[in-house]
């Protein structure tokens, strides 16, 4: 068996899998699917900001200490994106009502419309993908968005399992 490189897009790796060769060949494709699904959105934001900004806007305000802590990168490499993204107007860093001295960083309405236009244009890119599938491979995909969705809030809890600082 073997995976998509992460780095390569399509350059087989070997690898040692643990599941079934059904289970391996569906996150295999995925992945695949994934990449080539970013590939084709135009952005003008990194993946790791356009990533920050989907977390604000689905956890609300948050501390940069938890930010670098979800997004995996240091907390200076997240204050200087923070800094970039409020330059942008994507995102404003206000106090803490309860303590002053906790800076929160939330999402501003242009950010939130930035974001689903982001999203929105990667969906269009899939769309034209799936609209060449026949109907019956369609059909599957719409049997799989419940697990698609799982998946996704799966995603979430492992990225973001601690606690926000409650308002």
């Amino acid at each position: 068996m073997y995976l998509v490189n992460p780095v390569g897009y399509g350059e087989p790796v070997t690898g040692d899998l643990e599941r079934g060769a059904g289970e391996a060949r569906a996150a295999e494709a995925l992945f695949a699917l994934l990449t080539a699904a970013v590939r084709r959105t135009p952005r003008d934001l990194s993946l790791t900001a356009l990533s920050t900004l989907a977390t604000l806007g689905r956890t609300g305000p948050r501390r940069i200490t938890d930010l670098s802590a979800v997004e995996g990168v240091t907390q200076p490499a997240m204050t200087t994106l923070v800094t970039r993204l409020e330059a942008a107007g994507w995102v404003r860093r206000r106090r803490h009502p309860r303590d002053g001295r906790v800076a929160l960083v939330e999402i501003t309405a242009g950010g939130a419309d930035y974001l689903q236009q982001c999203r929105r244009a990667g969906a269009e890119a899939l769309a034209v993908l799936v609209a060449k599938l026949p109907g019956g491979q369609r059909s599957a995909l719409a049997d799989a968005v419940p697990a698609l969705e799982r998946l996704l809030a799966l995603d979430t809890a492992e990225r973001d399992p601690g606690p926000r600082i409650a308002e």
